[in-house]
């Protein structure tokens, strides 16, 4: 097992949009390393509360570690983002100050060869963000319907010869389990034409695909992002990354949905829709990386950082 290992991605852009404050209580729902957090409880000492979640086994015991400094002032749960209405009922709170949310996947499981994430290495077939879960990449690829895996990779994907990829990916596994990364490789090169091979690695898209369905990743996106929204406190800040446009999508119009007052049509003398603005889009367009950061941080280059405060 290596080391744990995880740099965060945009950390002064994301500690300014957060607006922190001493005394505040503050949501990382991915918690990974802890880098984030780390800079959450350092810039509110004495009496700032950070609650965390994650899924990943190690990712959560790295963090422990890393925010040892802050004892008593933080609380990690082993659980989806997703499942905040819970962790904050079972944390006793209530209100938020600020929520982070990061779905980049981390170096660590990127690099760690066994838990088959990335096609740069032959690993098992597996891309679990939580190593206790059921479905794995292998039953997805050796399980799911042709046309199932077309429709993943072609929309998680946005990979144009989906249909292709998953032709040949149960062509192949008539004959023989797929079980490798190297063998998904292999296929997913194979199903795409030569001339194509070029525009980055060919196989990322398929393997992001099949990345976002074994882990759910989409599902319950848009109702996780407005219950956290509507659980800030008046003037609390929501700081969101992501890496991959659908993910971007879903943010984008949730935040333009709630920044929106009333909705009625424009000849009507009164509001009859009832509807109230609940955020203000602190960030017109998403902010990116800097130069210096995608000099120093690789995996930085798709981030997108939106951010809104509740009103």
């Amino acid at each position: 097992m290596i080391e744990f290992s995880h740099k965060p991605v945009m950390p002064e852009e994301c500690m300014q949009g957060l607006a922190l404050r001493d005394g505040g209580v503050y949501f990382d729902g991915t918690v990974g390393g802890g880098g984030h957090s780390y800079e959450i409880l350092k810039r509110t000492a004495p009496g700032g509360r950070l609650i965390a979640t994650d899924l990943d086994d190690c990712a959560i015991a790295a963090a422990e570690k890393r925010l040892a400094e802050f004892a008593g002032r933080f609380r990690i749960y082993k659980s989806n983002y997703k499942n905040f209405a819970e962790v904050l009922a079972e944390d006793g709170t209530d209100k938020l100050d600020g929520v982070l949310l990061d779905f980049g996947v981390s170096s660590f499981q990127l690099d760690e060869t066994s838990r088959g994430f990335t096609y740069m290495h032959d690993a098992p077939l597996d891309m679990r963000m939580d190593s206790s879960a059921p479905l794995t990449a292998e039953d997805v690829v050796n399980g799911y319907s042709q046309e199932r895996l077309a429709k993943i990779i072609g929309e998680y994907g946005e990979e144009r010869f989906a249909k292709k990829i998953a032709a040949n990916i149960v062509k192949a596994r008539a004959s023989e389990r797929i079980t490798r990364t190297g063998q998904l490789k292999k296929l997913i090169e194979e199903s795409i034409p030569a001339k194509f091979r070029h525009n980055g690695p060919c196989e990322r898209k398929a393997f992001q695909a099949i990345r976002i369905e074994v882990n759910d990743e989409l599902g319950g996106l848009e109702e996780a992002v407005r219950g956290l929204c509507r659980r800030l406190k008046k003037g609390g800040r929501i700081c969101i990354l992501t890496f991959h446009s659908l993910e971007d999508r879903i943010v984008k119009n949730v935040f333009r949905d709630l920044a929106t007052d009333c909705i009625c049509d424009k000849s009507l003398p009164v509001c009859v829709c009832g509807k109230k603005k609940e955020l203000e889009i602190i960030t017109k367009k998403p902010l990116t990386a800097t130069e210096k950061e995608l000099s120093e941080n690789s995996r930085s280059k798709c981030a997108k950082l939106r951010i809104a405060e509740r009103v």
